[in-house]
């Protein structure tokens, strides 16, 4: 029989852990010999083999005391459940409805008995997954950038002062939205059930992603004046349309298709018009990660519409009801609009700002063209992505 002398050594500095580690090497049903010197160690060994679901009893003669292996480590662990499998790769490893009581449990760790539930109101798989997740969030952390280092702030550049006033006005304008793309996702990450681990990851760091913008263009904006731009009722208002919806899978739709996917044509348009160094270096770092952020949108809302029949409808209604409720605002303001121009045209000559005004036509045309490619991608007919697209708001976001 195995024997296990603990000598002085009481249950609070660890004796417990050598009882452990020698059943941990007998078979279930046999016995270890326990002898010790300290007071009352009966009564912690029975009330610990208790605990644990191991039998106690007296060695013959009194001379110590007797633990039998039972059919577990711990009675803690009877009843208990795998939160799934460890590896999103392998088949069943994320499943379909985790267990309010999974709570904050590591996927693929042993989950406790008798443990509470969480109200995690994103549970479901339909509503969250993506089997690009993993991937995107492996490539997010790669491709993470430093605002003090990715860009060259001390630059050389001196520009018109209507064209830096124009770069100031864009910024503002960029940093009210982006502020927007990180409020609308924070809002759901908290309600998302941690068993869908890379999706909570990935919507994390695009929050971080966007904080990173709103750094950066406000740097830029403040490089050389003291004051930022307009921000105007209109703008405000389309924004708040997205801030306010509930529905995740709306919000994700309206932002990161919709929104962020006209955004991706508008920060391409600035980085290849940009009249600077750091204009140009802000508007392309921000770009590739909105990028990403698009592709995950598509994923996410593709898969979740093979899920669920009605949600393209569902979709769909959202872009009206986004419409009825901006018809009677401005939309895109007129200063964000004539900044757009007077960087489309590079100066002031009538040809050239003939040449802005065709170029920023063009990028409406582009950015139609590039939500109707989206809508295709998520299952909607091209008359249907058409009409949608042109209800999409004129604040672009």
């Amino acid at each position: 029989m195995t024997e296990v002398d603990l000598a002085d050594l009481r249950f609070e500095e660890g004796a417990h852990l050598l009882l452990a580690r020698a059943l941990g090497r007998v078979a279930v049903g046999e016995e270890i010999a326990v002898r010790g010197r300290t007071p009352d160690l009966d009564i912690h060994l029975r009330a610990w083999a208790r605990a644990e679901g191991h039998g106690f009893g007296l060695l013959d003669g009194g001379a110590g005391f007797a633990l039998r292996r039972g059919p577990a480590q711990s009675a803690r662990w009877q009843g208990a459940e795998q939160a799934g499998r460890p590896d999103p790769a392998l088949p069943g490893a994320v499943v379909n409805q985790p267990p309010s009581h999974w709570g904050l449990a590591a996927r693929g760790a042993t989950v406790e008995a008798g443990a509470l539930d969480f109200r995690f109101t994103l549970a479901g798989k339909s509503q969250l997954w993506a089997d690009e997740a993993a991937r995107l969030y492996a490539q997010a952390v790669a491709s993470q950038w430093n605002p003090h280092t990715a860009v060259d702030w001390n630059a050389s550049f001196e520009l018109p002062e209507e064209v830096e006033d124009a770069v100031v006005q864009l910024m503002t304008y960029l940093i009210e939205n982006e502020t927007a793309a990180l409020v609308v996702p924070s809002r759901f990450v908290a309600q998302m059930h941690p068993h869908f681990r890379e999706v909570l990851q990935l919507l994390a760091i695009q929050a971080a992603d966007e904080a990173r913008h709103i750094e950066v263009f406000t740097r830029r904006a403040t490089l050389k004046r003291d004051r930022l731009g307009l921000s105007t009722v209109g703008g405000q208002a389309s924004l708040k349309t997205l801030v306010d919806e509930p529905d995740f899978a709306v919000a994700s739709f309206l932002l990161s298709v919709m929104g962020e996917g006209t955004f991706l044509t508008l920060l391409r348009f600035l980085e290849r018009h940009a009249p600077d160094p750091v204009t140009r270096a802000v508007t392309a770092l921000a770009a590739a990660d909105e990028a990403r952020h698009v592709a995950f949108g598509v994923a996410h809302l593709r898969e979740s519409a093979l899920a669920d029949p009605f949600l393209l409808e569902r979709l769909a209604a959202s872009v009206h009801r986004r419409h009825e409720a901006l018809r009677h605002t401005a939309g895109l303001n007129q200063e964000v609009r004539d900044a757009l121009v007077l960087l489309a045209a590079g100066g002031w000559e009538h040809k050239q700002l003939r040449l802005g005004s065709l170029r920023v036509a063009q990028l409406l045309a582009d950015m139609d063209v590039g939500r109707r490619n989206l809508l295709r991608r998520l299952g909607f007919d091209d008359e249907r992505a058409a009409a949608l697209s042109g209800l999409h708001t004129r604040n672009f976001m």
